[in-house]
């Protein structure tokens, strides 16, 4: 990195001599693409950068090689009373006229004197440090032997065998975070992460055929990724149960068919057998079909589909029971626990959804079809006043869209009834339950809530 700056980070790609300069340059293509050139100047191409702007040649002694992991937990962590006077950290706060106005943090004291207790620290965070290797393995158990989570983003390591040294030596670690650190390729097998439940690889370009076995969580949002076949890569994660894909581009997933190139053919290993969480809110899925695909994951039971058309009833999507009974094994469905008779409910409103208007599973575009033909089908609803002061009314059956609001209903029911001095609330009476479903959400449509045809709802008014 540059001396100086720490979060300059580049990888070295030339030493020698630059014609019509004097003595020896140091090629340099920075990480973050801010340099001056492609690695060539005046005609003369001395290194290959990876864009037209972000190689330069400086010289040795404005370069920093790095530090050994304990140098940078000494130099972030030591306490307040070791540092000498004119390194004391200067805190301020800026006036209105930008001028510095100096504040005094109470209790600073013990904040360093805990820090400075290496081996009571169980998270860390060395970002940006410059560190470029373990340092002497047994000083980093001797030193900080209960680290759990240590933060090493923005460093200069380079060796999957050093991040092998770093966590042989930390017993305890569950958590490492190696985001804008360039790795190398690993040639053999990686070192065994065992003990790793967590590991944060963003901007390090690793390659998923290298391995990780024993990952168990994954977290993959917003990296762009619009293709399901490149998650099909990480099916070998045999470990993997958690995998998060939020803030993506996919349309649409798939299960591979157990006889092709994703089992093993050592094992019965079947692709994801330990994913039982996947998380794919604010992706572009709009077919009823990629849903249907997640029942085929053999212990997928906690899905997030939040934020896609396939949810959004504005852009052809379904409401939260017509997926609860298609995902026959979910149990927690975006974010919310599935009971058994939400299960049950859903299951029989689904089944009366498909009676009421026709819909045919078999049909291949389903996707496209099912909301239009829900949404354009009429309910018979039967509407009962129950509010004490409303005096005696007939029951009331009307033919509404599937598609009314439970806003839109209360504003008709004031017409049917003649009720415009009094604020209304519905509910939805259900069977086996001694008190009615409020329907408290004027957003939601009949489609939405699973009310089928035939179905009663009580008209009531709002208690003063």
């Amino acid at each position: 990195h540059a001396s100086g700056d720490s979060r300059r980070i580049g990888t070295v790609k030339y030493v020698g001599p630059v014609e019509g300069y004097s003595d020896t340059w140091v090629g340099v293509d920075w990480d973050n693409g801010e340099g001056k050139h492609d690695g060539s100047i005046n005609g003369v191409q001395y290194f290959h950068a990876k864009s037209e702007r972000s190689g330069s040649f400086v010289r040795a002694h404005n370069l920093n090689q790095g530090i050994s992991l304990l140098e940078a937990l000494e130099s972030r962590y030591k306490s307040e009373s070791t540092k000498d006077e004119d390194e004391e950290d200067d805190m301020y706060v800026l006036s209105t006229s930008n001028q510095r106005v100096s504040v005094q943090l109470l209790g600073k004291d013990k904040v360093y004197d805990k820090l400075s207790r290496f081996e009571k620290l169980t998270s860390v965070s060395l970002s940006y440090m410059g560190i470029s290797s373990p340092g002497i393995p047994s000083h980093i158990n001797n030193t900080v032997p209960n680290i759990k989570e240590l933060d090493l983003t923005g460093n200069l390591l380079l060796e999957w065998k050093d991040v092998g040294t770093i966590c042989e030596q930390l017993p305890a670690l569950r958590t490492i975070n190696l985001s804008n650190n360039l790795m190398s390729p690993y040639k053999s097998e990686l070192p065994l992460l065992k003990n790793i439940k967590v590991v944060v690889l963003n901007n390090t370009g690793v390659d998923w055929e290298q391995g990780f076995h024993y990952l168990q969580l994954l977290n993959l949002e917003d990296n762009c990724i619009d293709e399901w076949k490149e998650i099909m890569k990480l099916s070998q994660l045999r470990c993997l149960e958690k995998l998060y894909l939020n803030r993506n581009c996919l349309s649409s997933l798939f299960y591979p068919d157990n006889g092709g190139r994703y089992e093993s053919e050592v094992t019965c290993y079947k692709p994801f057998q330990n994913l039982h969480c996947l998380l794919l809110a604010n992706n572009n899925i709009g077919d009823l079909a990629s849903v249907d695909s997640l029942n085929l994951f053999p212990n997928l039971v906690d899905i997030r589909l939040s934020d896609n058309p396939i949810t959004d009833s504005g852009r052809g999507g379904v409401p939260r029971f017509v997926l609860i009974a298609r995902l026959a094994k979910v149990q927690i469905l975006n974010g919310s626990e599935v009971t058994p008779r939400e299960r049950k409910d859903s299951e029989i409103r689904f089944l009366e959804l498909k009676k009421i208007h026709g819909i045919e599973d078999e049909r291949p575009s389903i996707g496209a079809t099912v909301p239009q033909t829900i949404s354009s089908g009429l309910l018979s609803i039967t509407l009962n006043c129950v509010g004490a002061s409303m005096g005696e009314k007939p029951s009331l059956t009307k033919k509404l869209p599937a598609t009314t609001t439970v806003g839109k209903l209360k504003f008709l029911c004031e017409s049917f009834f003649k009720l415009t001095s009094m604020k209304l609330k519905l509910y939805l009476p259900e069977e086996g339950s001694p008190f009615p479903m409020l329907l408290d959400n004027d957003t939601s449509s009949l489609m939405d809530l699973g009310i089928g045809n035939d179905s009663i709802i009580l008209v009531d008014e709002e208690s003063s």
